[in-house]
């Protein structure tokens, strides 16, 4: 497809549509078996509390920079054919989408673990801030242990 690279990286407001976006992996190539993608959600609750809304910050070109050294790794380690990253940020209310991490590989298992490693990296590496408002409140959040655990696994299997 026209204007269409191999790994697409964007940092918008807008909303992203996921039949679009597996298209465009479906017709980089005639080798494609298997597009694996994950979409992440807004979710309405957080440590027991309802969430009004999400805000998302980041620092521009360098949030594009470190998710751009994320896939290049994954290309490294897994034979890939095409790789989409959008991360949403501005103002979100819970149940809108606010990632899409879709690949294209000859195989499932590429496209599995690459997905993975991609979304684990990018909740611990990527320059984005989270601010969730619950009712007049709002905090800051940090990155889970469950993601730095995440992260470290994928550390290990590298070496």
């Amino acid at each position: 497809m026209i204007g269409y690279s191999l790994n697409n990286i964007r940092i918008q407001t807008e909303d992203f549509d996921l039949a679009l976006e597996q298209k465009r992996l479906r017709e980089l190539s005639p080798n494609v078996g298997a597009i694996v993608s994950f979409t992440g959600l807004v979710r309405d609750f957080e440590e027991r509390r309802n969430i009004d809304g999400l805000s998302i910050q980041h620092y521009p070109q360098m949030t594009e920079n470190l998710l751009e050294k994320i896939v290049n790794e994954a290309n490294l380690r897994w034979d890939l054919l095409g790789t989409t990253v959008i991360h949403r940020v501005g103002s979100l209310q819970p149940n809108q989408q606010i990632v899409l991490v879709a690949v294209a590989s000859q195989h499932r298992l590429d496209g599995f673990q690459s997905a993975q490693f991609i979304m684990d990296y990018l909740k611990t590496k990527a320059t984005l801030w989270k601010k969730v408002t619950c009712g007049e409140t709002s905090m800051w959040i940090d990155p889970k242990e469950s993601d730095m655990e995440a992260e470290e696994k994928w550390e290990r299997l590298r070496d």
